[in-house]
């Protein structure tokens, strides 16, 4: 199309060849790139003004500094209550997700409808965002850490769910027909050839589903789902920026200390 209405240049050579220098299409690029930044701030009523005030955030991360040590004491119970969360909340997800991960698999359950219903349950788990299952989850169950782990259990379900399900319908189903075939339940035949074979994935995502509920959990406090992130909105509406820096650190190792035994244990997992 472009070729089309940008006719390329005929340029006769020496040899009396002729050939076609096509007309460069990099000031196109920039002219889209452009008019998407120019769309995007008028959609957004993007104040360029808030840039001038950029100095600000440098002024309270400056105050963070040094953290309020002292404060630390009362940082870990919280940090504590956040990886309990996120650790039985994405247990809990990660093998309830595995039965239904079986019936929303197309060459395991050969049900179209039952595949539907389950695919459709794993769609709308994942419809809403984990802060927002975590408000609703405070209006049904009350304030605290319970909340917190049903709304991190509801988004780990559904995330280890699908991407199992996608990995089952993937595998090598000889061995499961084989083991049918010798009148083996379906169940078992399933956990004996299929299973197996996506063992080191479902792990995989398993932990990195954990990695990510760290994060999660850690702001959910600040709707009222227990964790961190409670004593966090109470020190910045205080305008405690040293406690705050203290929280933040705490927060910091406890994310890296995570991702580092996290990515070993994949590491391992990879090389089988």
């Amino acid at each position: 199309m472009y070729d089309k209405i940008f006719k390329p240049k005929k340029i006769k050579l020496i040899t009396g060849e002729v050939v076609e220098e096509k007309v460069s299409r990099t000031w196109l690029t920039w002219l889209i790139i452009i008019l998407l930044i120019a769309f995007s701030v008028i959609l957004t009523n993007f104040d360029f003004s808030a840039l001038s005030r950029s100095g600000l955030f440098f002024q309270k991360l400056a105050s963070m500094i040094p953290p309020n040590w002292a404060y630390f004491h009362k940082v870990l119970p919280p940090l504590l209550d956040t990886i309990k969360m996120s650790f039985f909340a994405s247990l809990l997800g990660a093998i309830l997700s595995v039965p239904f991960a079986i019936l929303a698999a197309n060459n395991i359950l050969k049900n179209r409808f039952g595949n539907g219903i389950i695919r459709l349950i794993f769609m709308l788990a994942r419809t809403l965002p984990t802060l927002v299952l975590a408000l609703i989850a405070t209006y049904i169950f009350g304030l605290g850490t319970f909340a917190g782990v049903v709304a991190i259990f509801v988004f780990t379900f559904s995330f280890i769910g699908k991407q199992l399900f996608e990995v089952i319908e993937t595998v090598d189903m000889g061995p499961f027909e084989a083991a049918e075939a010798l009148g083996v339940s379906p169940l078992k035949a399933f956990f004996i050839a299929v299973f197996p074979q996506v063992l080191p994935t479902y792990l995989s995502t398993a932990l990195y589903a954990f990695e990510g509920n760290v994060r999660y959990a850690a702001i959910l406090g600040l709707v009222g789902a227990g964790g961190i992130g409670a004593p966090l909105s109470f020190a910045m509406s205080g305008y405690k920026w040293s406690a705050v820096g203290a929280i933040l650190l705490g927060l910091l190792v406890l994310i890296i200390l995570v991702e580092l035994i996290s990515s070993r244990i994949r590491k391992k997992l990879a090389k089988g």
